[in-house]
């Protein structure tokens, strides 16, 4: 069985004279979807499209699984509450496997924080809310191992919320303005990461040896935050009676010069991760990152229609007797 995950970035077919056409894209992605060879792909990043008189649909995201095996896997996403997809940024997974049940989860094991602006022109008087932007996607799949718990995620970026009066543009008008965007960003991040944290407790607390895996684009790096928050090392809670929740990062097995999915300013980071449960490692075959024609998305001129592909690579890894 092999578990992938990828960010499509901005997946689409409307296209503007600094885009790349859809069909361009196809061009370069699909092959990289078939070398996958997945059995279950997480899927970031996937825009729905509008149609007269039709519900918003993935109509993208099908033209590039057109001709391949993906086309008849089992297809579930994230969706608005008038059970439309979302036009940016949809979470999707795709199974060869029955998919059992399905949900999806947005501030529900964390209620709406509240937070007052400090650089805010006007002052801020009251707190304002601070919520995801991003729903998690849960699904549960009849694997060949039995029941496997599937999480897509796609953690807030960590490009800076703005504050009220404190951007024009690109410019920010003090640099406690643009630090404060960055710490509501970073809040956010570490909020879904909690709450995918709470989401496997309570699996864990029903079936102490399910089979779980969390996948996606994290924005975060290994010893950051989110991850270590959802990773729940034995090191930091200080008590070997959980081990067993501790999550497993298939990145772990993987080189160090290939232990990277996103390219800035010539340093390799990485930003998607493909954890596991204890009960799944006797199954754990290893893990690769695609990551070969990645290119760095910080260089001067380099547009998305110059680089049609994404700036994430594919990671798969591989579970089985």
């Amino acid at each position: 069985m092999r578990i992938a995950t990828f960010n499509l970035e901005n997946l689409d077919e409307v296209t503007s004279s600094s885009a790349p056409a859809l069909d361009v894209r196809i061009e370069v992605m699909r092959p990289q979807l078939l070398r996958l060879d997945a059995d279950i792909v997480c899927l970031q990043e996937v825009h729905g499209q509008e149609r007269t008189g039709e519900k918003r649909a993935l109509i993208a995201l099908h033209k590039l699984l057109e001709g391949t095996d993906y086309a008849h896997f089992h297809l579930v996403s994230t969706l608005t509450q008038e059970g439309e997809v979302y036009d940016k940024r949809n979470l999707v997974i795709l199974s060869r496997y029955p998919v059992l049940a399905q949900q999806q989860f947005k501030n529900d094991h964390i209620g709406e924080l509240a937070y007052r602006s400090v650089t805010a022109i006007p002052e801020q008087t009251e707190a304002k809310p601070v919520n995801w932007e991003r729903p998690i996607l849960y699904c549960k799949i009849m694997s060949p191992i039995g029941e496997l718990h599937l999480i897509n995620l796609h953690l807030k970026s960590r490009i800076p919320t703005p504050i009220p009066g404190q951007k024009r543009g690109f410019q920010y008008n003090s640099a406690g303005g643009w630090a404060e965007g960055y710490f509501i960003s970073s809040m956010k991040r570490v909020g879904q990461a909690l709450e995918t944290r709470l989401l496997l407790d309570e699996i864990f607390d029903q079936q102490e040896e399910a089979n779980i895996v969390v996948c996606g684009d994290f924005n975060a790096s290994p010893e950051q935050v989110p991850v270590e928050a959802i990773i729940g090392r034995v090191e930091n809670v200080n008590n070997p009676n959980i081990r067993h929740r501790q999550m497993l990062s298939a990145s772990d097995s993987v080189s160090n010069p290939k232990k990277y999915s996103h390219l800035h300013a010539g340093h390799g980071n990485l930003l998607d991760h493909l954890l596991f449960s204890q009960s799944m490692l006797g199954l754990y075959q290893g893990a690769e990152i695609h990551n070969e024609q990645l290119h760095d998305e910080s260089l001067a001129f380099a547009s998305d229609k110059k680089y049609p592909e994404s700036d994430h690579a594919p990671f798969v890894a591989k579970f089985g007797e």
